[in-house]
């Protein structure tokens, strides 16, 4: 029942997509409507503005189609001739299908019934994808969009006639916006009074600069009431910026990195560089002062946040309006806020509408079930996260669990909300309550793949179990992938750890908080009660590290991010063998800098998932090459560490390894058959003379045909290209690819080279190559890579080949990160017609423009 709210409250990063072909349309109408569109206040997305440099662009365009709203589809007489455009439409035609999308289409100068029928000129365009496999899907996306309601423009350009589509167009969005805007409200319980309450005192008509604060009680709503008034406002604004969780970012990360955002956000510049609060202070107040803008600073807790966020209001242009959410209006009196508001708590009838939405998918209970909602709404005492909380956990749950869950509401004083809250860890499966755990103790602000990673170590069911918490409204998963909980969940957690020996923070599970984790280990406190310990940002003496985690048996997860590089002060260290230590029941160990040239001896590892060591001293894993396997070792990150010698045959359940940077790596023993896990190796910046070995050794690696491998020559160290099904060869090197010769698996495989002459024909086998930084290309002998479906050519091209309109099985041609590159000649049948799904792609990512599809 529950997810049926979150399908209404789906968002989009995008209002529009415009889908257009753009020598028929791009400088005249397109433009037009977009700059139009932008005027309004509507996000529209066109591809040459919205695509970054270094981009996948056909990948981006897919992800910006799903999280667009609205399509405009300009069909033009040479729409159908591009199989860019046409796949566009098969996608929009998808999304338009789920009531979350609406497409309309504008016939430019064509019939509707050209588009339907392809026909005319529309036809003659279609014409030459007829035969490909992909036409039929073509052809039904063009019949389902003719049939669709739009507009039609005969005989362009006409500016008149031009400028009243448009009009119309905007018209016609802007209205359907403003309906899903009060769509959106809707689920915003209670709040049009109290919006209106603050948009009195913000008087977005007036002049001067203003800070309003809005304060209240942790889960009273604050930060909902903030976004809405932010989301209903911002586009009043020249540039805008929401801030979320100042309190603790600017804990983990740093204000810098929030005064960052600020200037990012309202300049629509992410290249802004901020290298100290000072520094930020001194550019927001140089800066700031040319744009009205929107600010909201969510979660204030301390003045300097203030001082460094929203020093004056002389920093901001005439009109501009900073909002602060804070649970302490002190704070804004000291900071010389004068506009305060209060959120009030939800009353009787507000608090049973969102509860039946979180518990039922409605706005009033079910039947059977409005007794016992009001007595559940009454325990949660008006707090908005309490009653979404609550009805998440009673979703679903038949009326004997409610009255179970209402006899332990009666057992908690009135307004306890941490012990209510509670309530739903208490159900939870015992994996799961460890998993949430460790979300609100250590995983704040981490990337949900690397969480999962670290949970998986650790022998939990991740994906499934971040999941369940999700649907219990215990985490939240933000807009960029990263996890995090409400403070007072957080806090809620946190004290469920801490609360049987609050005194003795040695025997808690989990220790985070830096001040206990240097006595511990400093006094050598720890127990066998510590399951994760992590010892982050602080300056820390090594060895007092690995004494100090010597009673810590039971010690799963370790990360040691400490500021120790090569200008630290304890200089080269050797283990100690017997007083320090490693305890075996980790399963997750990350060390920066890590100092010891190899492991302690008595560190056997054979719970070990995951290890990361980057730019480590460690030489070699066991002092004196001693052997021990390591048979759980899934995740493994050397880069840029000093490590000499690594036997992958101890190592047979291997998935990713990283050895980015090894320049000392001068082996990398792999046997036959002891790589049939592996799906990412990485040895860019390794020596020359191992990634030469491993190329010439792939065949009888028996590697997985969909392993991403990377041998990547100094010089190109930093160019990062990676494919989900591709095996990447990168070398800087001048040698012919003799190496390559009778290769027999049916790999996509990339090769970098300084130079390529005649005796390319013997990437025959291969389906995908990919040629960087050659000055001069080959000219001939191309006929020969019959079997290739994808070319990419990167960086200071300045010859295509001029056979290369032969290879049948051609379907993508890039040209990326190029400055000059001549149009190759593609014009041929057998370039265009033979390819099973003529999915030609021509792209520059230099200028971020199509060169020829569109």
């Amino acid at each position: 029942m529950a997810a049926s709210i979150s399908s209404v409250e789906k968002c989009f990063k995008y209002d529009v997509f415009l889908s257009f072909r753009g020598e028929d349309t791009r400088e005249n109408f397109v433009d037009n409507l977009y700059n139009a569109l932008e005027r309004q206040g509507i996000d529209a997305y066109k591809d040459d503005v919205e695509i970054m440099k270094g981009k996948r662009i056909y990948d981006e365009l897919m992800k910006s189609i799903e999280d667009s709203k609205f399509y405009i589809i300009v069909f033009s007489k040479n729409y159908a001739s591009s199989s860019w455009c046409l796949d566009e439409l098969v996608k929009i035609m998808e999304c338009e299908k789920m009531t979350e999308h609406t497409a309309y289409p504008v016939f430019y100068d064509v019939e509707p019934t050209q588009i339907r029928k392809q026909s005319g000129a529309v036809g003659e365009a279609f014409a030459k994808h007829i035969k490909g496999e992909a036409a039929g899907k073509w052809k039904e996306a063009l019949t389902e969009a003719a049939n669709l309601a739009g507009w039609e423009l005969k005989n362009p350009p006409d500016g008149q006639d031009e400028g009243k589509l448009i009009s119309k167009i905007v018209e016609t969005v802007s209205l359907e916006l403003r309906s899903l805007d009060s769509i959106v409200d809707e689920k915003l319980v209670g709040m049009d009074h109290r919006i209106g309450e603050i948009e009195s005192s913000i008087g977005t008509d007036l002049d001067d600069v203003r800070m309003i604060g809005i304060k209240g009680i942790g889960g009273g709503g604050k930060t909902t009431l903030a976004r809405a008034i932010f989301d209903k406002l911002k586009n009043s604004f020249d540039g805008a910026s929401f801030v979320d969780k100042v309190s603790l970012v600017s804990k983990t990360s740093g204000l810098q990195l929030l005064q960052k955002q600020i200037l990012s956000d309202v300049l629509y510049n992410q290249g802004i560089l901020v290298g100290s609060v000072h520094d930020g202070k001194a550019t927001m107040k140089k800066r700031l002062p040319s744009r009205k803008v929107l600010v909201v600073l969510d979660d204030i807790d301390h003045l300097n946040q203030l001082e460094a966020l929203a020093g004056a209001c002389n920093w901001f242009k005439s009109g501009s309006r900073i909002i602060i959410t804070t649970r302490d209006e002190q704070v804004l009196v000291a900071h010389g806020v004068k506009l305060i508001h209060n959120v009030n708590l939800l009353n009787g009838e507000e608090a049973t509408r969102l509860f039946s939405r979180y518990a039922f998918g409605r706005d009033i209970p079910v039947q059977g079930y409005k007794e016992l909602s009001l007595k559940v709404v009454r325990y949660a005492a008006g707090l908005p996260l309490t009653i979404k909380v609550l009805g998440s956990f009673l979703c679903g749950k038949n009326t004997n669990l409610w009255k179970d869950a209402l006899e332990r509401l009666q057992t908690i004083p009135e307004k306890e909300t941490l012990e209510i809250l509670e309530l739903s860890y208490i159900a939870l499966e015992d994996d799961y309550k460890e998993i949430f755990l460790d979300v609100v103790c250590l995983l704040q602000q981490w990337d949900k793949d690397e969480a999962v990673i670290m949970l998986e170590s650790c022998g939990f069911h991740a994906r499934n179990g971040l999941r369940v918490l999700e649907q219990k409204s215990l985490i939240t998963t933000r807009y960029d992938a990263m996890l995090e909980t409400h403070d007072l969940i957080t806090e809620m957690g946190r004290n469920i750890v801490r609360r049987l020996h609050p005194d003795q923070p040695w025997r808690h599970s989990r220790l985070w908080i830096h001040e206990e984790v240097e006595e511990i280990l400093a006094d050598d406190l720890g127990t066998e009660d510590i399951k994760c310990i992590e010892v982050f940002g602080m300056q820390v003496n090594p060895v007092i590290v690995m004494k100090g985690l010597r009673n810590m048996k039971r010690l799963r997860y370790l990360w040691v991010d400490s500021i120790l590089d090569d200008s630290s002060s304890f200089g080269d260290v050797k283990i100690d063998q017997v007083s320090q230590y490693f305890p075996n029941a980790l399963r997750y160990l990350f060390w920066d800098y890590y100092p010891f040239q190899s492991l302690p001896k008595t560190f056997q590892a054979n719970n070990l998932v995951t290890l990361v060591m980057r730019e480590s001293k460690i030489t070699e894993f066991w002092e004196g090459g001693e052997r021990k396997a390591l048979d759980k070792l899934r995740f493994l990150n050397m880069s840029d560490s000093k490590l000499k010698t690594l036997n992958l045959a101890l190592i047979p359940n291997l998935e990713i390894l990283c050895l980015q940077g090894c320049e000392d790596l001068v082996e990398l023993h792999a046997p036959i058959g002891c790589l049939k896990k592996l799906v990412s190796l990485e040895l860019g910046g390794c020596s020359r003379f191992l990634s030469v070995l491993f190329m010439r050794r792939l065949e009888s690696l028996e590697v997985p045909s969909f392993l991403e491998l990377h041998l990547i020559g100094e010089s190109q160290s930093g160019f990062n290209v990676l494919s989900s099904s591709a095996l990447h060869l990168f070398k800087e090197s001048r040698e012919e690819p003799q190496e390559f010769e009778g290769h027999k698996n049916k790999m996509e495989v990339t090769c970098y080279y300084k130079e390529l002459t005649s005796s390319v024909e013997k990437l025959y086998k291969f389906l995908s190559v990919q040629i960087q930084s050659c000055a001069k290309l080959f000219s001939q002998n191309t006929y020969t890579l019959q079997n290739l479906r994808k070319i990419k050519l990167e960086r200071s091209i300045t010859e295509v080949p001029e056979d290369i309109g032969h290879l049948n099985s051609l379907e993508e041609l890039s040209l990326s990160s190029t400055r000059k590159v001549p149009d190759p000649d593609v014009s041929k049948p057998t370039a265009v017609t033979a390819s099973s799904e003529s999915h030609m792609r021509f792209c520059n990512a230099w200028n971020n423009q199509s060169l020829l599809s569109q």
